[in-house]
């Protein structure tokens, strides 16, 4: 089609162009291709800021990533949540290409526009080998706060994440007491999501308050007692 004369980069409108959905689809022969073609814009934006590496971190191509990055793609644009491509492949647990990304040398601690960053998107998610992966650059903040007030320690305590909280504690450098916006702790958090586990390693630090009330009053017994 290229040789007939169709333009290697043109756009849908999502702004969308054909290394675009190359990218997101894992398409090697495809984008090797179009990048051969100095017609083509590596590092076109679709209609949410997202570009062909965001397309190919997202879905986890550790192949076509790896194409994307040796001819000197952008590796830290923002989409319009401000999340980076490495926010969004920590999110969805892709280590391959996390590895990738630390290996370029990408900011491994961003905020997004709700201040989360991708330790506390692998945390939330339940990412463990993720969360080792960045824990091991020695480049992240372990304690840092959402918008909402949660550190990965309350993200990964509220979704029963009891590998992750492990990981967290073993740092020595996480607050077992912080709050959030609602006032609750990571054992409040987890109480009243009934995850035992996770009550379990909190109480083991001999560092958390048992009595701890939120901003309505409510302690981790109260909310675990309350559940149905």
């Amino acid at each position: 089609l290229v040789d007939w004369g169709s333009s290697p980069n043109s756009e849908d409108n999502q702004h969308r162009t054909p290394l675009s959905y190359a990218s997101g689809a894992g398409s090697c022969m495809v984008t090797d291709l179009l990048l051969k073609d100095n017609r083509v814009s590596p590092d076109n934006r679709d209609i949410n800021g997202r570009t062909p590496l965001w397309w190919a971190m997202e879905n986890g191509y550790d192949t076509v990533v790896k194409q994307l990055l040796e001819i000197g793609v952008d590796r830290e644009p923002k989409d319009q949540s401000e999340r980076t491509p490495l926010s969004w492949a920590a999110g969805n647990g892709h280590d391959a290409v996390v590895k990738q990304l630390i290996e370029a040398d990408v900011d491994v601690d961003p905020k997004d526009y709700s201040r989360k960053t991708p330790l506390r998107w692998a945390a939330s998610n339940g990412y463990d080998t993720v969360v080792k992966q960045l824990l091991e650059t020695g480049k992240v903040d372990v304690d840092t706060k959402s918008s909402f007030g949660e550190t990965p320690l309350s993200s990964a305590a509220r979704n029963g994440h009891d590998a992750v909280v492990k990981q967290l504690l073993e740092t020595g450098k996480v607050d077992v007491e912080t709050k959030d916006t609602s006032g609750r702790t990571p054992l409040s958090l987890a109480a009243d999501n009934g995850h035992a586990a996770v009550v379990k390693l909190l109480l083991e630090t001999g560092r958390v308050d048992p009595h701890a009330k939120d901003n309505n009053g409510r302690t981790p017994l109260w909310l675990a007692a309350h559940k149905k």
